[in-house]
Parts: C-alpha cells; structure tokens; sequence
C-alpha cells in the first residue's frame, strides 16, 4: 500500500499537505476546482496528456478545462462486470463437483434442488407427548414395544428405554390408538394416527396415569409436517448464489454430499512503494503497509483464492516481470497510478501491450483507479490508489464486479436507504461514504479522508453520494462490506412468513 506517504517525498509544487499520502499520485496536482485533500493524484493519464494505448479520445486525454475525463462511477462498475463475464465466459463450462467442506465461497454452477422432501417425514417439534384423539389420554409405551406394565419381568435398563418414549433417529413405529398418548422427542417420527403434539410443559398426568391437557390442543399443533421446507424436486437456491456455511447446511439437509461449483478467480496483490514496513512504528519516513494485511481476507470474502501478497517497491521491471508472470486470473497493484516520477503502473502496462478498459473513475476518493484487459490473454489488472480508502473505494468500483462476474456469482442486488443526517457532495464526482445503518437510517461516519481506515473499520457499507451531496431523509445506493451483510439480495422462496415458529 501507498499509504501515508510523505507528501514532501517527490512531490512538486501544488500537491497536497505533507502527511496526506500519496494515494498512488505521486507528482500529481489537485485538478481545477478540486479541494486538496482529494484533489491530489488526480491525473492518472501516464506523461504528457497522450493517451495510452487502449484509450478512447474522449477517455484517455484531458478536456479543455484541464479535467480528466475520467468513468462515470456507474459506468466503470459496468464495464468491470461485462469483463469479467466475457473472461469467464459460461460458468456451466467451467463447473467441477467438489464435496461440501471444499465448497464454502463458491458460487453454485447450478441451480439446488431437492434430493429429498424436508422434513422426509412428519416429526415432532418439541419434546412432549404425541397424542390421538381426543383427551384425556391413556399413557402407553411406545407403539409396537412391550412396557413394564405389560411385561413385568422386563429389566430396569429396558423399562427407563421405554419410559423416554418415541426417540429421533427410530424407525417408523405403529399406529397410536385413540384415546391414547406417548412420550416423544424433538425430531422423533410421528406414528400414524396422531393427533397433535403436546408440550411436556403444558400437560399433567393423574394417579391413575392418565394425561390432561393444561390448554386447548389444536391438530396438528408442534407436528412438522413432512415436506413442510420442500418437496423433493423443488429449487432451493438458483445457480449463481453463493455457498455460505447455512447453504453448505441446506445442501446437506437436502441429500447433498457433493456440489456443482465453479472455481473461485485466481487473484495475485502486488504492493508497491519503498517506504513501506511489515511491521513496528513509522520511523525515518517510512510507513507501515496496511493494504498488504487488508486486501488478501477482503479478496477473500469476495469470493476470490488468493494465490500471493508480494511486496514489489518502487521497480519497474520487478513491476513488469510480476504482471507478465502472473498466473492469476486478477492482478491487483496498490499505488502508482499516476504521473508522478516513480509511478510505474501506466508504462508497465504500455510495454506489456495492456488495454486500458477503465482509466480513472469520477469517485472520491479513489478516482486514480484503473482496470486493464493484460495483452492476449484472458486476464485483468485493477490497480489501485495507494491510500487506504481510496483502495477501498477501487475493490468495490472496479474488482468486486469483476471478480463477482468470473466467479458466476449473481449480479449484486442494489439497495437504498433514507439518510439520518446530510451528507456532503463533490461538485462533480461520485462520493462513497462511510455509514453505519441506525433505526432513523444511514448515519455517515467521521474519519472518511483518502488515507483514512478509521471510519471504514466502524462501517456497515458505503453509501453511494451524488454530485453535490444528500440531505437527511433522501434515499442512497449501499455498498454492503463483505462480513456485514449478504450482497446478493433474498434468495428465492423465503420471502413469505410460514407460520411455523418452533
């Protein structure tokens, strides 16, 4: 990571304050109009303004007014999604069948249908009594076993078996006459001919050993009733949903010992700058590395395998030997996305035949980023800016659409929510924020600065601030962090309220 680089270290006139980090923009002066805290780096075009290969007139060169025409912020999440459709290509094709321990952060290649009915037969929900007909109820012994009062020779150990009643994981047992009762376990089989279940809480038994009910029992009540979740055959989850440790226990739950997954993108971290420390204080200029700890887990729980978090510094041909090298689906660099004198990424990507697909996206911070399509192969670079925010703002705009479409994930299911307190814009640009989600609505959090991690590290999400800000009440785009909340919306078929609350 870039951050927290010395400003006064190879920086010219107009650049930010010292102590604002870099932010992959060494040499880079805030753009016209654009305030200095997130002005800095701002011209990620590599040299004089011409554009690099792959770039689009109106993309890679600078307007009259001197501002980059950088991506709408929309308009660069869609194209990272559309590459990374067209690198992965059908899912279908690439699916293998793994056992379920492996199969946690895949993406399901098919849809997950039942194997069996759920529950497979009509079970109790509660421990109690299975009974039939109406009370008051004789008490028996389990249907088809012999009792102690039926068999007074029996031994103690049989006779405290039987006095537990039906138990989970017996065998059907036969029908219940009416007029009499059992005892019965959660997740015992039901007998046939039963009526209800009552909680042992909620009946008594008296001196002649017959059983009442202390409230009124309705049919059917604390029974699960076979096929109650599903029936075999019934789509459970469709293809493209991610397989989180609840559907690795419905898949289980459904007869799987196997799913049909599509591999996870291959991702490889490549963090630049010289002045970065792997561990202890900031001393003599140099500064601790923070994305080298964060991006690996965060990659992660974006559904990517990292293969490698390597520390480059400021080498152009280490940069260029690690990205030609790679063989990762998805290089990710940390800094150098500018024009500043040891900001290599432009023309490493020059000389390694790249195409610039993205080339700065209109967002603060963060807007440095870049996506590039590496030459002849079906693989991508995402570079990042180097302050920590900003690295945040480049996962989220540019790599988590990619990596969601190579993964055959479903497409993010957006989602708005009524702010609790204004919230300031950028004149021009897309701003994400910070928040955390209260009961009156999105509370934007402090400590939201480029170099910041602060506030990020208390977030719920970011939320997505138009042009010119938000006021309180008006509804923003969330962009969910990836242990906070599923991204991928509700799943099918649990929107409506089952009745069953046991």
């Amino acid at each position: 990571m870039d951050s927290g680089r010395a400003a006064d270290r190879k920086h010219g006139p107009g650049t930010s304050a010292p102590g604002v980090s870099r932010g992959g923009s060494r040499g880079g002066s805030p753009e016209p109009g654009r305030g200095a805290a997130e002005g800095h780096g701002s011209r990620p075009t590599a040299g004089s303004g011409t554009p690099a290969p792959g770039r689009g007139a109106a993309h890679g060169a600078h307007a009259a007014d001197g501002r980059h025409r950088a991506r709408a912020w929309e308009e660069a999440r869609a194209i990272a999604e559309r590459a990374g459709r067209t690198a992965g290509g059908d899912p279908a094709l690439r699916a293998e069948s793994v056992p379920l321990d492996r199969a946690l952060g895949r993406a399901l290649a098919a849809a997950l249908t039942a194997l069996t009915d759920l529950p497979s037969f009509d079970t109790s929900a509660m421990d109690g009594w299975a009974v039939s007909g109406p009370g008051p109820w004789t008490v028996r012994s389990a249907p088809g076993s012999s009792s102690d009062a039926e068999n007074s020779a029996g031994d103690s150990v049989r006779g405290t078996a039987e006095d537990s009643g039906i138990l989970a994981g017996q065998a059907a047992a036969a029908p219940l006459p009416d007029g009499s009762a059992v005892r019965i376990a959660t997740g015992a089989r039901i007998p046939p001919e039963v009526t209800a279940v009552i909680r042992s809480e909620h009946a008594r038994t008296d001196s002649g050993g017959r059983l009442h009910a202390e409230r009124e029992v309705a049919p059917g009540q604390d029974i699960r009733p076979r096929g109650q979740e599903c029936r075999s055959g019934d789509r459970l989850l469709p293809a493209g949903s991610l397989v989180t440790p609840a559907v690795l226990g419905l898949a289980a739950a459904a007869g799987y010992d196997e799913l049909l997954t599509v591999p996870q993108p291959r991702v490889e971290v490549l963090v630049l700058g010289d002045e970065l420390l792997t561990k202890g204080l900031p001393h003599d200029g140099l500064i601790r590395d923070a994305l080298g700890p964060m991006l690996g887990p965060w990659l992660r729980g974006l559904g990517a395998e990292v293969l490698a978090t390597r520390r480059i510094g400021d080498d152009a041909d280490a940069l260029h030997r690690a990205i030609t090298g790679s063989e990762a689906d998805l290089v990710i660099t940390t800094g150098g996305t500018a024009a500043g004198p040891v900001d290599h990424v432009h023309p490493v990507l020059r000389k390694a035949g790249a195409e610039l697909l993205v080339d700065g996206v209109a967002v603060r911070p963060g807007h440095p980023m870049l996506l590039a399509k590496l030459d002849g192969q079906p693989r991508h670079l995402v570079g990042l800016p180097g302050n920590p925010l900003a690295a945040v703002s480049g996962l989220l705009t540019l790599a988590e659409p990619l990596l969601r479409a190579l993964a055959g994930r479903s497409p993010r299911v957006p989602y708005r929510v009524p702010l609790r307190d204004a919230v300031h814009g950028h004149p021009y640009d897309t701003r994400l924020v910070p928040v955390v989600h209260r009961d009156e609505g999105l509370v934007p959090l402090h400590f939201n600065g480029p170099a910041m991690l602060r506030g990020i590290a208390a977030a719920d999400g970011l939320a997505v601030v138009p042009p010119g800000g938000a006021r309180p009440g008006e509804e923003l785009e969330v962009l969910d962090l990836p242990w906070t909340a599923s991204a991928d919306g509700p799943l099918e078929g649990v929107s409506r309220e089952t009745g069953c609350f046991t």
